[in-house]
């Protein structure tokens, strides 16, 4: 039996979700903006890997602090999906550049080293949940908030996951 589409179920969920992102994307201006003489002393791969990492990482917080406000306009499930589809397609080439810049090169942006796959591979997989949720709403909204919801979640702890990660490599190059 098909779920009934009924967003003011969703309402409590996305608000928090999208108040999430928003304080995130404060913090995380917050952090760059405090290290950002140290960042930019150092011009090689790993750092301009991490700079870009930080940036698209606030991107990957404003794409859920917009999928949220989708979610919460009153409209139509078909107009919902078509920008949820669109937004996640945009969001979706922020991991694609991250492989087509750095993928030959040897970066190492985490204490694991190593290209970050499992992280953009995480990320791509959000995308492409949002996406298909999107998608869905058409013909199966209430089965398409939980593709929605989970994406948003992924984008989120996956981007505080990454904040984390960028923030000790900036200080492990910085001991060296």
């Amino acid at each position: 039996m098909e779920p009934a589409y009924r967003p003011e179920l969703w309402h409590d969920l996305f608000e928090m979700i999208g108040a999430s992102a928003g304080a995130l994307v404060g913090l995380l201006f917050i952090v760059i903006t405090l290290h950002f003489d140290k960042i930019t002393e150092r011009t090689d791969y790993n750092m301009r890997a991490t700079m870009q990492g930080a940036r698209y990482n606030m991107l990957h917080l404003l794409t859920v602090l917009v999928e949220a406000a989708v979610i919460l306009a009153p409209q139509p499930p078909a107009f919902a999906g078509v920008e949820l589809i669109a937004i996640n397609l945009f969001g979706l080439r922020l991991p694609v550049a991250i492989i087509h810049r750095y993928f030959n090169k040897n970066i190492t942006i985490s204490s694991r080293g190593g290209f970050p796959t499992m992280l953009l591979a995480t990320i791509m997989l959000a995308y492409l949940l949002g996406a298909v949720g999107g998608g869905m709403m058409f013909h199966h909204p209430g089965r398409a908030m939980y593709l929605v919801a989970v994406s948003c979640l992924i984008k989120l702890v996956r981007s505080v996951l990454t904040a984390w990660m960028l923030m000790f490599g900036v200080t492990q190059a910085q001991a060296k």
